[in-house]
C-alpha cells in the first residue's frame, strides 16, 4: 500500500513546475478564448459584433449585441456550409440558440478561467467546438482538421491532467467544499 502511495504522490509531483503552471496557464487562455466572444456579443465590444465594416467605427450597444435584442447566432448559423448547413440554417432564426450559444460561452469560459466546474466545461467545450466545426465544413486551410477540434483535443487532456496539481485558479480550494466531495462531476 505505501508503493502505490508513493507512485501517485510522484505522478502528481512529477514534472517541471513551469510545466504545470505552464497548463494552468493554458487553461486560463482557452477559458478567455471562450468569454471573450460572450463580452462581445453581450454588449458589442467591436470584434464580431458591432463594429461597421467599412469605418472600423465600434457602437457599443449597438442594435446586434445581446442586451439590446441582438440575435447573436443568426449571422453564424445564417452562413453555415458544407453537410449540415440545412440543419444549422434552420436553427438561425430560433432565439432559444442564443440563450444556449451565451450560457455555453460564459459557463466554459469561467470554469476555465477560475479553475472551478473544470471538469463539465471539459465535456461541454469540445460539444460546443465540434458543433462550430460541423456548421461550417469544410475548412479553408486543412480538408479535415481546424483550431475547433485541437482546442476540443486539447480542452479535456490539460483539464484532466491539470486537476492532478492546479497551480493557477480557484480549482483547490473549490474541491475542499463539501458539495463537490459529494459530487465529483462538479470538479
Amino acid at each position: 500500500m505505501a508503493v502505490n502511495n508513493e507512485v501517485a504522490s510522484t505522478s502528481v509531483n512529477a514534472g517541471s513546475s513551469l510545466g504545470w503552471k505552464l497548463l494552468s496557464i493554458t487553461r486560463i487562455a482557452l477559458g478567455f478564448y471562450f468569454l471573450w466572444p460572450f463580452f462581445d456579443k453581450l454588449i458589442g465590444l467591436g470584434f464580431s459584433t458591432c463594429k461597421d465594416g467599412e469605418t472600423g467605427t465600434i457602437a457599443v450597444m449597438c442594435e446586434r449585441a445581446w442586451l439590446s435584442g441582438g440575435a447573436v447566432t443568426k449571422g453564424y448559423l445564417g452562413s453555415a456550409t458544407g453537410p449540415f448547413a440545412d440543419f444549422y440554417q434552420g436553427l438561425a432564426d430560433q432565439r432559444w440558440t442564443d440563450w444556449i450559444f451565451m450560457i455555453g460561452l460564459l459557463g466554459i469560459g469561467l470554469a476555465l478561467m477560475l479553475g472551478i466546474g473544470t471538469k463539465v466545461a471539459a465535456w461541454t467545450a469540445p460539444l460546443m467546438l465540434l458543433m462550430m466545426y460541423t456548421s461550417h465544413l469544410w475548412p479553408t486551410t486543412n480538408p479535415f482538421l481546424d483550431d475547433h477540434i485541437i482546442m476540443g483535443l486539447a480542452i479535456p487532456a490539460i483539464v484532466l491532467v491539470e486537476l492532478q496539481r492546479q497551480d493557477i485558479g480557484l480549482g483547490k480550494w473549490w474541491r475542499s467544499l463539501d458539495v463537490v466531495k459529494s459530487n465529483g462531476w462538479l470538479v
